[in-house]
């Protein structure tokens, strides 16, 4: 079952499948097409992984794998 926890492993594996940046809704895509399965079979995780995924691009900022939100274009995520 997949938990929040997977999310920011899923987050970056996303960005490097895309060339190391994507827009937020790409690496939504990207984590729907390859973990939707997990997803329907994780409980509450399902009806907010979203939000979540948010989540794991903030722990992802601060651990200094993906560049800061300022640094940036607007709605892109960048690995480091």
């Amino acid at each position: 079952m997949a938990t929040k926890e997977d999310l920011p492993d899923w987050v970056l594996t996303a960005l490097i499948a895309n060339g190391g940046s994507s827009r937020l809704i790409d690496v939504a895509k990207y984590i729907w097409l390859h973990h939707e399965v997990e997803l329907r079979g994780s409980g509450d995780l399902f009806f907010k992984w979203q939000y979540d995924m948010r989540w794991a691009a903030t722990q992802l900022r601060r651990t200094g794998k993906i560049k800061a939100a300022d640094l940036s274009p607007s709605g892109i995520w960048e690995l480091v």
